[in-house]
């Protein structure tokens, strides 16, 4: 399967995009995404599933549902459109072999992309542990040649994504045994519908992205990719 996303504006619309097109083949504006289908849009996001066969996925999803007999059950969660997200991006991929990606321009400023970076910084400044400091200043030192990552924003990407891995680890080693027990009772109670409807492999990086998730608001936290520039 190709990964590669249009980039930049299908990657930085992912989570708005995704949000909203299932809000609405819900029928329900109101309707707010729970942590597991946030964690499931990151594994989508992460696999390079081009956000048109997710969207594709979700619209054959309830296309399904309503043709079906189990309508009295409504669909509250993303991951029931996991397998037609799936399909759709298999189906995509093969239309799309050989096909150049088309150009796009940055989604936001270099004056924009520099105030978010500058904001993440004094962010981990204020912790008092070394780790977090740490990543601080790795990311001082990033936003000293802003200019030239703003030119090229897939390495800039790339650069931030090991800096979250790594604030992620340090504050893994933070975590109570109780409250990575709580995470995981969460996360089985969202998840036992759907197990069936996943992969072995779906299911292991769906999990790791729910906690990965818990673990940093617990701890106060920022997402430091630039995936979460407007979220």
């Amino acid at each position: 399967m190709d990964k590669e996303l249009d980039w930049p504006n299908n990657y930085f619309n992912y989570f708005t995009e995704v949000e909203e097109h299932f809000q609405r083949a819900r029928g329900s504006g109101l309707f707010m995404l729970s942590p597991l289908d946030w964690a499931l849009i990151e594994t989508w996001k992460i696999n390079g599933i081009p956000l048109e066969a997710v969207l594709r996925g979700i619209d054959k999803a309830f296309e399904k549902w309503r043709s079906g007999k189990k309508r009295t059950q409504a669909v509250n969660s993303l991951a029931y459109c996991t397998q037609a997200v799936m399909t759709e991006a298999d189906i995509l991929a093969g239309a799309t072999t050989g096909q150049p990606a088309p150009e796009s321009s940055a989604p936001f400023s270099l004056d924009e992309l520099r105030s978010y970076m500058e904001s993440n910084v004094r962010h981990l400044s204020q912790f008092k542990e070394e780790s977090f400091r740490n990543i601080a200043t790795a990311l001082s030192q990033l936003l000293e040649d802003v200019e030239t990552h703003y030119t090229d924003l897939e390495e800039l990407e790339r650069r931030l994504s090991a800096l979250e891995e790594k604030m992620i680890a340090a504050a893994r080693m933070l975590q109570s045994d109780d409250d990575l027990l709580a995470a995981r009772r969460e996360l089985d109670i969202q998840l036992k519908p759907y197990r069936g409807k996943m992969s072995a492999e779906q299911i292991s990086m769906l999990e790791r992205q729910f906690l990965d998730r818990r673990v940093i608001e617990s701890k106060g936290l920022r997402r430091l990719s630039l995936f979460y520039f407007d979220n």
